[in-house]
């Protein structure tokens, strides 16, 4: 990778709206099991299906259905998973031009249990666990507007140096999103906090930001990190979503819709957030694009699928402007 250039390009002439590093995998869906799953026993599922996965993918994936320009490193096993994955995005219009070839693992697979209201998720991270800091062509990722991380905990070649890579590209102009997901090991590393100091937005779920500031409290817990973040936003599920700066705050009722599944929707909520946010909209009017467009991907299988609809995304924009 050549030296990284901080004069890279101007804001106004930068080649992406938003660039993002981080997980691709593939997403098996099993629908209709039973609430209770005993061992040794054939359990029949009603309905499957196999999707493109990954909070990173499925945020590139729908900012770029958006109508934004997106650049996205992720690492490229080269198995037939993989290039299944890579289609799509392409297809959508993500360019991949800098990916990471991963020559000895293959691609990651998320197995979701499918129940009445709830799920079990099984992941084998795969080649997630190799996206390491030295392989990241920085003047690629700088040369954008925006940057966006997902599935902090999930980056484990590349965490302790994810300070460092915020600092980089801030130091360029660029606004930095966060969104931190699960922590599957559930240790929840405090040393996340030394990468806040150069996020502009925030986006956890409730769990999670209850857990990143190490409180039980919701409200303790959002009092803590919007004292540590310019913007925090905190999805809520079906209570929709809400924003913090220190000394102001909005929420937004989420969309009513009738759910398949609710793989990817808080992907998708980034996807639609981020969207106004780069074109500084109002927060208000940010959230509810953020609202309707997680909605939106829960009417169809996986996180992507309903963003492959263009009548759909045309609806979604037209609600946009109202």
């Amino acid at each position: 990778m050549k030296p990284f250039d901080s004069n890279t390009n101007g804001r106004d002439t930068r080649r992406f709206d938003v660039t993002l590093a981080g997980d691709t995998n593939l997403d098996l869906l099993m629908y209709g099991l039973p609430e209770q799953l005993p061992c040794e026993r054939e359990l029949l599922a009603n309905d499957m299906a196999i999707r493109i996965g990954g909070s990173g993918a499925i945020t590139a994936h729908n900012l770029a259905a958006l109508g934004n320009k997106v650049g996205f490193i992720t690492t490229s096993p080269g198995d037939e998973f993989g290039k299944l994955c890579q289609t799509e995005l392409q297809q959508a219009g993500v360019d991949l031009s800098r990916c990471v070839p991963v020559l000895d693992t293959g691609t990651g697979v998320t197995v979701h249990l499918q129940h009445k209201e709830l799920r079990h998720m099984l992941t084998y991270a795969g080649a997630t666990f190799q996206l390491s800091f030295d392989r990241l062509d920085r003047n690629y990722l700088a040369d954008s507007r925006h940057f966006h991380m997902s599935s902090y905990y999930l980056q484990r070649a590349l965490t302790t140096h994810i300070p460092e890579l915020f600092s980089t590209l801030k130091s360029t102009g660029l606004s930095i999103s966060l969104d931190p997901n699960d922590d599957p090991e559930q240790t929840w590393d405090r040393s996340i906090l030394d990468s806040l100091e150069f996020v502009d937005v925030l986006m956890p779920n409730e769990r999670e930001a209850c857990r990143i500031a190490g409180e039980e409290d919701l409200e303790r817990a959002i009092r803590m990190l919007r004292g540590r973040v310019p913007l925090l936003i905190v999805k809520r599920g079906a209570r929709g979503a809400s924003a913090f700066t220190r000394d102001e705050e909005w929420h937004e009722s989420a969309e009513e819709t009738r759910v398949v599944d609710a793989v990817g929707a808080g992907d998708s909520f980034n996807a639609g957030f981020l969207h106004g946010f780069i074109r500084r909209w109002p927060v208000q009017r940010a959230l509810a694009l953020g609202n309707r467009a997680g909605a939106l991907s829960t009417t169809r299988s996986g996180g992507t699928t309903a963003f492959r609809n263009s009548d759909s995304i045309e609806a979604l924009m037209l609600a946009a402007r109202t």
